[in-house]
């Protein structure tokens, strides 16, 4: 089962992390919780690894329905987006919001997931 929404861009880093920032918040999304993965290993394992950022991304409308629906959501909430380098291009992942569905077995969470799909799909296609 994927449970990615995946684009590559030719962007440095820095560029392509400010692009998905825009991007999220174009469609709703807010920032509201930022892990530098490199800089986390590196600091507690001393492991060197490429660049990686884990970006919580919240569209709080969205996030409330999806509550409204199940309290328990909340394990899957926010919608992480991983920027990363591979190579000489940058990676941007987004969680697919039908995976909350899958997980969850609840139809009352569909209609969430799809709109949340489509502006992550938004978000990516506009990084393009």
């Amino acid at each position: 089962m994927r449970y990615d929404r995946t684009v590559r861009l030719a962007a440095d880093f820095p560029t392509a992390v400010a692009a998905v920032r825009r991007a999220l918040g174009d469609q709703g999304f807010g920032v509201l919780t930022e892990i530098d993965v490199k800089a986390t290993l590196k600091a507690k394992l001393g492991h060197d690894m490429e660049d990686y950022l884990i970006l919580g991304a919240c569209n709080p409308p969205l996030a409330q329905r999806a509550l409204q629906a199940d309290r328990a959501i909340g394990l899957l909430l926010p919608c992480n987006v991983v920027v990363r380098r591979d190579g000489d291009t940058t990676l941007v992942q987004a969680l697919d919001p039908d995976t909350m569905v899958t997980l969850t077995g609840l139809p009352a969470l569909q209609p969430v997931a799809a709109e949340a799909t489509a502006r992550l799909d938004a978000a990516l296609a506009s990084l393009t």
